[in-house]
């Protein structure tokens, strides 16, 4: 079974967006990356920039990211809500797999085709895989490595007895 990891929302505005989650789910601390270094990144098959910022929280069980684009190239993000618009909402829901590439490929047998794959400076694959047709979002797809699964327990470890204080805490 692929288990719903994470959830998240485009948003124009970290600190807001954390600020009202919290108030409406009791979400957090929000650990916060700014411009995620990338080793590469392509969306549809053209090698693109993608310059984006994230904030992660502890909602129940699951992770939520806040996630905005800095820069104008097309994206997986950009797909669903283009430069410039104000709307938010939900982007992904991100799933462990166990092979990324064979994953990609059932994904795009089943009308679900790749739409970017990126790699962090830190070795980390992730894809999106499209949809949108039947799912309304895009999916993020991920294999689960020591470094990955050790994040995702930090932000839940966290959130454990938190008083909620200090909602939005930076890293690196």
């Amino acid at each position: 079974m692929l288990a719903i990891r994470q959830l998240a929302y485009k948003v124009n505005d970290l600190e807001a967006a954390a600020a009202a989650h919290h108030r409406r789910f009791g979400s957090g601390p929000f650990f916060v990356l700014r411009h995620v270094a990338l080793a590469s990144s392509v969306h549809l098959g053209v090698e693109r920039p993608f310059d984006h910022s994230s904030a992660y929280g502890q909602w129940g069980s699951v992770m939520v990211e806040l996630v905005m684009q800095h820069n104008p190239d097309d994206s997986a993000l950009h797909d669903m809500f283009p430069y410039g618009s104000a709307t938010e909402g939900l982007h992904h829901a991100a799933l462990f797999v166990d092979d990324l590439q064979a994953e990609i490929a059932r994904f795009a047998n089943e009308g679900a085709p790749l739409a970017q794959l990126s790699v962090t400076q830190t070795g980390t694959a992730f894809a999106f895989v499209d949809t949108r047709a039947s799912l309304g979002h895009m999916l993020e797809l991920y294999e689960p490595t020591p470094e990955l699964t050790g994040f995702y327990d930090f932000v839940a470890a966290a959130a454990q007895g938190w008083d909620g204080s200090n909602l939005i805490r930076e890293l690196g």
